[in-house]
């Protein structure tokens, strides 16, 4: 699992597709209403999460760029 200790899902070095496609795995076994912090260095991500949250109902709480990429909190819809 790709997780580490501060509650980082750690989506780093990863290209697209696979970051949407690990979120949206997280996010299905989370209770709606719950928080996703992830990161990666993807840089179509920065289009890719927030076209992701948008369709699936998800709320982009934060999105930040990052030395190396960018970083997201998303709630759970």
């Amino acid at each position: 699992m790709n997780s580490t200790a501060d509650g980082l899902y750690d989506l780093r070095g990863l290209k697209c597709p696979l970051p949407v496609l690990k979120t949206r795995r997280r996010l299905k076994s989370m209770e709606s209403g719950a928080e996703l912090l992830i990161e990666t260095t993807d840089p179509l991500a920065g289009i890719d999460i927030p076209h992701f949250c948008t369709e699936e109902g998800h709320a982009l709480i934060r999105s930040e760029k990052t030395g190396a990429g960018h970083r997201f909190l998303i709630r759970k819809g």
